[in-house]
């Protein structure tokens, strides 16, 4: 329908997941715009017009995910075997608290404590699989809405079983060349195929006669780095590798690249002689 026949919108808001049976509370305004108080959960957002003839289709939106880092010392997870005991230290006492655990917004369960206690024991667990563990607290609990109720006490992230990269980093390139240096770049391993928390990589090099220099090894947020102290005119082979709690993983393919004999900043000089007689 045009836009000046519109009479006006109804939004619902559907949290993921959502182990209540009933359909998520239908909203209905005038203006293009709502306002509400979501916690850190995963959440889907259905939108339609509306005028005398009817309902249009729906637009589904996903809200994004939230991509801060874990929020720190407020959930603590123990793995045992394939189980796992999640524990935390309430602020305070809610009438419940909302746990979420899984691997991603499609594979996500919840489950609705009304305990007191700061304690949760998870199960079936995988192997070499990141989870996210997410802990809310509410005073709505018994399956209501949980907008503008929840609010998030904590997230953390969880291997039961660490393993080490499948894959060394991909894209290693080689720029800035000088006869005594060279930046190295990389793309960072990425997320399936770490199989474990990520905790830096390892940068292996050796020149044109087979001698390895030490290993260079950084933590996982570089994807960059300076290789100095190199020989001019010698020809270097640069590979990389990963590594997480359970050790190294592959190296990446092998990079070469050559030193010049002179550098950038200091030209060959070809001088012209005179002879004075």
């Amino acid at each position: 329908a045009q836009s000046e026949n519109v009479l006006g919108y109804f939004v619902n808001v559907e949290r993921i997941p959502n182990i209540c049976s009933h359909t998520p509370n239908l909203i209905s305004l005038k203006d293009r715009k709502i306002l509400v108080n979501l916690s850190m959960a995963y959440y889907r957002v259905n939108i339609s017009a509306y005028n005398e003839a009817g309902e249009s289709p729906r637009a589904i939106y996903i809200v994004p995910e939230f991509s801060a880092t874990d929020l720190p010392g407020q959930i603590h997870v123990k793995s045992q075997g394939t189980n796992a005991v999640v524990t935390w230290t309430p602020e305070y006492n809610p009438k419940c608290f909302v746990v979420d655990w899984g691997t991603g917004k499609e594979d996500m369960h919840m489950k609705i404590i009304t305990t007191s206690t700061g304690n949760f024991t998870l199960d079936n667990f995988q192997p070499y699989k990141m989870y996210k563990i997410m802990v809310h607290s509410s005073d709505v609990c018994q399956c209501e809405s949980f907008i503008n109720h929840e609010k998030t006490f904590g997230v953390t992230h969880f291997y039961s079983v660490e393993g080490v990269p499948r894959t060394g980093p991909a894209n290693v390139t080689i720029l800035n060349i000088t006869k005594h240096s060279a930046l190295v770049k990389w793309t960072e391993i990425a997320a399936e195929d770490r199989l474990g928390f990520l905790q830096g990589y390892r940068i292996s090099y050796t020149d044109s006669s087979r001698k390895k220099s030490p290993a260079v090894t950084l933590n996982s947020s570089t994807t960059s780095y300076y290789l100095t102290g190199l020989k001019k005119k010698t020809t270097y082979r640069v590979q990389i590798s990963g590594f997480t709690n359970a050790g190294e993983g592959p190296l990446s393919s092998s990079q070469p690249f050559s030193t010049p004999k002179y550098g950038t900043m200091e030209p060959l000089c070809i001088c012209s002689l005179t002879r004075f007689i």
